[in-house]
């Protein structure tokens, strides 16, 4: 989600497409088994970059110089909205999603993982959706049907940048005990 994100004073903004979380993010959704990876922009002009980027290595010259790559962004789809991201969604999967976003905040009442994995085991769709920028406003994040619990590493450090954040979560979701 590019919007509504925050900044560091707390302003609620619009945040950047950038390139590396369009290749990275689909790459670890592909590699753990999502159906579909949503951009989610307000800002035309950040929707035709990011559809930009999707096409050269999708139908670009990028498809044929890395099918890898193409496999990966071939989940990847740009929308104006979370709405139109659940809508689609649900046209997919046939039942409306559950909304899972993720806080870098201990919250009351926060979705555990593996919660939310015996949630989708038990067949039930969920769009997890990860802030850019500082993170999801508030109000947004009060809207949804879970907040999953957040991550944490050793110190007070709790930064992550959101392709970090999306292959570990996914991970935690949906990875292989070995």
């Amino acid at each position: 989600m590019h919007h509504p994100v925050t900044n560091k004073r707390g302003d609620i903004i619009c945040s950047a497409v950038t390139n590396l979380d369009l290749h990275d993010i689909a790459r670890a959704a592909k590699t753990y088994g999502v159906r579909r990876y949503f951009v989610v922009t307000p800002l035309v002009d950040q929707q035709a970059l990011a559809q930009k980027i999707l096409d050269h290595w999708t139908t670009g010259p990028g498809a044929a110089y890395n099918p890898d790559r193409k496999e990966a962004l071939l989940l990847a789809r740009v929308a104006a909205s979370l709405d139109i991201a659940i809508d689609e969604a649900q046209r997919l999967c046939g039942q409306k999603p559950a909304v899972v976003v993720t806080d870098a905040r201990q919250r009351p009442g926060a979705i555990s993982y593996d919660d939310l994995t015996k949630l989708i085991k038990n067949g039930k769709p969920c769009i997890l959706v990860f802030g850019t920028a500082w993170g999801l406003t508030e109000d947004f994040i009060e809207k949804a049907d879970f907040v999953l619990e957040p991550l944490f590493g050793p110190g007070s450090y709790n930064h992550l940048p959101v392709r970090s954040a999306a292959a570990i979560i996914l991970d935690r979701i949906a990875g292989q005990k070995r």
